[in-house]
């Protein structure tokens, strides 16, 4: 048992390990920024994904509406979780329809889109990438094995390679957007790049 333990320790630490390489490096640089920018802008986050990867979706939502390091003011993103909308979109369109038509619903444009996917082939996330590039929201996707269908069509990917299964594909993930969010609020909040005025009225917040 402590060496089939040691080993699924061994096989999370070689995924997460592949965010060293440079090209899952620049994403988490890019990602981060385009997350500051749009939120600077008064723009909103939109994350999705089935199974593990929308409650990774809900984690990452709620890093940025609530709190990560230390106190700030919200940030805004959503998680397309609303079970009635998915219910209801899935029953009368189908369920590869029920992110796009959220997109519809909440996307604005400058807005920017997020799907988490470990196959790339999750139609529903193919057809919200295509939906939100359409109405002019910035796309990025965190995928993997070969990327999938979803491969090519966001501005920016990362994708976790030469893993089968999604557990190891979803903690490099989670581990990616966590120091996202730490760059996010670096960015916004502690780095200096705004002016005393701005950062005085960004950072306010109850108690």
């Amino acid at each position: 048992m402590k060496e089939k333990i040691l080993h699924s320790i061994e096989e999370s630490v070689r995924a997460v390990e592949q965010l060293k390489l440079e090209e899952p490096l620049r994403f988490i640089n890019n990602l981060a920024q385009m997350i500051a920018e749009s939120l600077c802008d008064n723009k909103k986050v939109l994350i999705a994904g089935n199974g593990g990867s929308l409650c990774d979706a809900m984690h990452f939502a709620e890093e940025l509406t609530g709190f990560f390091r230390k106190k700030r003011r919200a940030l805004a993103a959503i998680a397309l979780t609303d079970v009635a909308h998915m219910s209801c979109v899935a029953n009368d369109l189908g369920y590869e329809h029920v992110f796009a038509r959220a997109i519809e619903a909440y996307g604005q444009e400058g807005d920017l889109f997020i799907a988490l996917s470990t196959s790339g082939n999750s139609a529903n996330l193919v057809l919200a990438c295509k939906r939100a590039k359409e109405l002019g929201l910035k796309t990025a996707a965190l995928l993997g094995q070969s990327g999938g269908s979803t491969q090519g069509i966001c501005d920016i990917e990362l994708i976790i390679k030469d893993f089968k299964t999604s557990d190891r594909i979803q903690e490099a993930h989670m581990a990616a957007l966590h120091i996202c969010i730490e760059m996010v609020e670096d960015h916004i909040f502690w780095s200096g790049d705004l002016v005393k005025e701005q950062k005085e009225q960004l950072m306010l917040v109850d108690g």
